[in-house]
């Protein structure tokens, strides 16, 4: 059995990014942002009913600042109590999942695609996927950058500016280029 090119991307594999159902999910999505990016504030619940509708999954008390991108929308889950600032930047080409009460930063930017660095099979528009699973209560500082692949902790927190290049424990803070954990987090389970 031969696997769509949007299959391959969420398994992983090289895909081409100029399949057609590929492109027509990303001229949806942009519409849908549209209507976020350009909505009147306070107006909304946090989620226009056109990018919520777009998105993989949201929650329940999600708010999405204005500007806000994603790639494809489809593939972005959002737990419950997420709150998502201003500039963000989400390339949902591979699956990302979100957990319940994690906050990003203005400018946080999440990279699911590898591109090959071949230029002749870049040319030809074939990249993969890499899945980022982001825990519950987790804080992303503003301007952080998290490559393909990692999955953040439960209750860790990414300092502003780092750039997340391998996966982050559960409960420690994490600075720096590449991000290395500077301290543990106690945690107070009654929490």
């Amino acid at each position: 059995m031969s696997m769509t090119e949007r299959e391959k991307a969420l398994a992983g594999l090289p895909y081409n990014i100029l399949d057609e159902e590929l492109l027509g999910i990303r001229a949806g999505v942009r519409q849908a942002l549209h209507v976020h990016n350009h909505s009147v504030p306070l107006d909304e619940e946090g989620v226009t009913p056109a990018l919520r509708e777009a998105l993989g999954a949201v929650g329940k008390n999600v708010f999405i600042e204005t500007p806000f991108h994603c790639a494809y929308g489809v593939n972005l889950f959002l737990g419950d109590d997420v709150y998502i600032n201003s500039g963000c930047a989400i390339l949902d080409c591979g699956r990302v999942e979100i957990g319940d009460k994690t906050m990003l930063g203005p400018a946080v930017q999440i990279y699911t695609a590898i591109h090959p660095l071949d230029p002749v099979e870049r040319a030809k528009g074939t990249e993969s996927t890499a899945a980022i699973t982001l825990g519950h209560n987790v804080w992303i500082g503003g301007a952080a950058v998290l490559c393909p692949g990692v999955t953040i902790g439960d209750n860790a927190v990414v300092g502003a500016g780092a750039v997340v290049v391998k996966d982050v424990p559960s409960s420690v803070v994490v600075v720096g280029n590449p991000a290395t954990v500077i301290r543990r987090i106690m945690v107070d389970d009654d929490a």
